[in-house]
């Protein structure tokens, strides 16, 4: 019984050496994250939800929300050039990457546009809150294509309380 005492408290007191060591490694990430955090929030004066904006492969935890929100990358950009006539404006569909406190990670496919037949759509409901997209920058040049903007894709999202409605993530 004793031994199994002794190799139990070692084992939680490396496992708070690892926390320590990650905390102190990360204190100086954490801070401008914060100040990133806060600094890319706009409050739209229209109505009252506020704009939270994220670069490609940013993560944040929204403490007002309880969650962490991570943008993962767009996973298809079909909207039409500047410069160019297209028959469909197109659409895109970002990735992001949502947990609350108490849930596993679930990677949402938000899209510009709602379009049932594609299976695209603009917002999804997470943990009692609804997570719209609002905006994705920057728009598509003719000349480079989408190519060219992989990695300096920027999103701009929405959390609002759910009004209960049924959830569209299962």
């Amino acid at each position: 019984m004793f031994h199994k005492i002794i190799i139990y408290s070692l084992g939680v007191f490396s496992l708070l050496n690892c926390n320590a060591r990650k905390t102190s490694a990360d204190a100086g990430k954490t801070s401008a994250s914060t100040e990133t955090a806060t600094a890319t929030v706009k409050s739209n004066p229209m109505n009252s939800e506020k704009v939270i904006y994220f670069r490609e492969g940013e993560n944040k935890f929204l403490s007002e929300y309880q969650m962490n929100v991570t943008f993962k990358g767009i996973s298809e950009d079909s909207r039409c050039p500047e410069g160019v006539n297209c028959i469909w404006a197109g659409a895109a569909v970002a990735q992001v990457e949502v947990m609350g406190t108490a849930t596993r990670p679930m990677t949402l496919n938000l899209a510009t546009t709602d379009n049932k037949g594609r299976n695209y759509s603009q917002s999804a409901a997470f943990n009692g809150y609804t997570i719209s997209l609002t905006e994705v920058t920057p728009y598509p040049k003719s000349a480079e294509g989408t190519q060219a903007l992989k990695g300096a894709y920027q999103i701009g999202i929405t959390i609002t309380k759910s009004t209960g409605e049924t959830s569209t993530t299962k």
